[in-house]
């Protein structure tokens, strides 16, 4: 069951992968022009897709639920179904197994404000599906935390931990997010009003990953500590820095999604592998060609 989906944030990251994964399940894509009418933008759509975000957490506090308010008015204007990015904020710095009974105990105002927002949808009485995820793993390389602190410089081989690099974290391969949502959205007549569904997508340390890349390479990736003491000093007068600090406790919070309600809800889903994601973000930029194939292209593609 497909349909007209309108995407809001068309150029971010969501949109753009979410925009990629619709079109070519044969949906007619609707892209938001940021400050229009997004009520009479959503006219006659099946689904909205949210991809709207403040970049570098600006003003969240104003823009968050100034944004919600928007979309809840669009969504019942049109009778369409809403889909948002979910995170992990929420759980705050209580590590486990996180999943769709896990109590909602943000530690940060950034998490306690998206707490705010996802109850504003659930009273609102718009069907909502929450896919929540972990840190995103973006192949366009548009800013995600892959490429802004992990790995930063491929050619290095250094890998940046911000926290414990023994912590598990959750991540998500944002083309993977994106097939899931449009699964999602195929079913939406089926779900319940409102649903919250952890995507498991990969968890695993920084140790785990300077291993992994080590061996797909064949080069020793080594890992350094996150310059917490710039952002500090910079705290004062850098929104950003500002930000960030709040959420520093999280990387050293081991935790990984729950994977029950995703694989009821979709069981034939196929997430891409690990090995595979590692390649195409990663390796591909900068690993000698014959190695690369000898050590993991080879074992990734090789069907």
């Amino acid at each position: 069951m497909t349909g007209t989906v309108l995407i809001l944030g068309p150029s971010g990251k969501i949109g753009t992968h979410a925009i990629r994964a619709f079109e070519a399940r044969g949906w007619t894509i609707r892209r938001y022009l940021r400050g229009t009418d997004m009520t009479a933008a959503a006219q006659g759509v099946d689904v909205i897709v949210n991809g709207l975000n403040p970049p570098n957490y600006h003003d969240w506090t104003n823009q968050i639920p100034a944004i919600t308010r928007q979309v809840i008015a669009a969504a019942k204007a049109s009778g369409a179904t809403v889909i948002i990015p979910g995170n992990v904020y929420v759980y705050g710095e209580t590590g486990g197994i996180w999943d769709e009974t896990t109590p909602h105990r943000a530690t940060t105002r950034k998490g306690r404000i998206r707490i705010e927002m996802e109850k504003a949808y659930r009273a609102s009485g718009v069907r909502t599906i929450i896919l929540r995820a972990g840190n995103f793993i973006d192949p366009d390389r548009n800013g995600d935390i892959f490429k802004v602190i992990t790995l930063p410089d491929t050619e290095r081989r250094k890998i940046t931990s911000p926290g414990d690099p023994g912590a598990m974290q959750s991540w998500i391969w944002l083309p993977d997010w994106a097939r899931a949502a449009e699964q999602l959205a195929q079913k939406r007549d089926d779900l319940s009003p409102f649903e919250d569904v952890p995507m498991p997508g990969f968890s695993f340390s920084h140790d785990d990953l300077a291993e992994r890349l080590t061996a797909l390479t064949g080069t020793r990736y080594s890992i350094k500590g996150f310059p917490w003491f710039v952002m500090r000093l910079a705290s004062p007068f850098w929104e950003l820095a500002r930000e960030v600090l709040e959420m520093r406790g999280l990387f050293s919070t081991p935790h990984r999604l729950g994977s029950a309600k995703f694989d009821q809800l979709l069981p034939d889903f196929r997430a891409t592998p690990l090995d595979e994601v590692l390649t195409r973000r990663v390796l591909e930029a900068q690993v000698d060609p014959d190695h690369a194939v000898r050590a993991g292209r080879k074992a990734v593609f090789a069907k």
